[in-house]
């Protein structure tokens, strides 16, 4: 019997421990979101970041720039935050406007403070296996999730479709990390459906329906990354779940699964005080 794995029951434990270190520091976590433009789905997103940040007892301030903001304005305010010590962890919600670098204002943010785990010095010690000051959250998330569940990572295949720098490089590195044999893949990788059956854990963040009935091998783990609204307007993700799940062991709901996960692991990297 396939067990559906529940980001929501095991972020509301993760919370609920982020919430517990939170009120034995000697001082409250402060994380300050900067918001650019007025992207409806970056505006839901910040709000539910605020929301949750303070039901766990941190701080939270959203900063508001016009899409027509300048990258110098945009660099100088992180810098002015980098300063502030009662400021301890920093977010951009992206995407950012054409004309500002999304890697200049990255690097701009203090590693100290970058939450996300995208600063290329977090990014290259989780590459060369030094402890960054944080993981990024949805990769960290999906960990976390394995780990509630008893999911054993070590010596076992992993297949990750997607070669982000948000999800898909750092999720490779974090298994590799636990001692997972990886095997990334991408748009340009060819038998991609022949791949997929080797794995013993599948994890897909392209944001398109690409797993499908028969590409995974019997007792399998599935993590589905990809939300995105279905011809017929409902959430759905990278997977086929109902023609996919009879297959596998474990695999995630959309939504329902690593969304929550994400959430709570931005929270977890928030509680940090450095």
């Amino acid at each position: 019997m396939t067990v559906i794995l529940d980001g929501k029951k095991v972020s509301s434990k993760i919370l609920s421990i982020v919430k517990e270190r939170v009120e034995k520091l000697s001082i409250t976590p402060h994380l300050v979101v900067i918001l650019v433009g007025d992207n409806p789905a970056s505006r839901i997103y910040v709000n539910n970041k605020k929301k949750t940040a303070e039901e766990v007892g941190i701080k939270s301030t959203v900063i508001e720039f016009g899409v027509n903001v300048t990258e110098e304005e945009l660099l100088s305010k992180i810098e002015e935050l980098n300063n502030d010590k009662s400021v301890t962890g920093i977010l951009v919600q992206l995407p950012l406007p054409e004309h500002i670098d999304k890697n200049k204002v990255i690097e701009a943010i203090s590693p100290q403070k970058d939450v996300d785990g995208f600063h290329p010095l977090n990014v290259g010690k989780l590459a060369v296996g030094i402890e960054p000051y944080f993981y990024p959250a949805t990769p960290q998330g999906i960990i976390m999730l394995l780990d509630e569940y008893n999911i054993g990572i070590e010596g076992k295949h992993a297949v990750v479709i997607g070669r982000s720098n948000i999800v898909g490089k750092p999720m490779s590195q974090m298994l590799l990390k636990r001692n997972a044999t990886v095997t990334t893949c991408h748009s340009y990788t060819p038998n991609l459906d022949e791949i997929i059956k080797t794995a013993d854990i599948v994890v897909s963040a392209v944001g398109k329906k690409i797993v499908r009935c028969k590409m995974v091998k019997k007792n399998s783990v599935v993590i589905d990354v990809g939300i995105y609204k279905g011809a017929d307007g409902k959430l759905t993700g990278d997977v086929d779940f109902d023609f996919v799940s009879p297959s596998c062991e474990f695999i995630t709901p959309v939504p329902g699964g690593v969304g929550p996960m994400t959430i709570a692991s931005l929270m977890y990297n928030s509680s940090k005080v450095y």
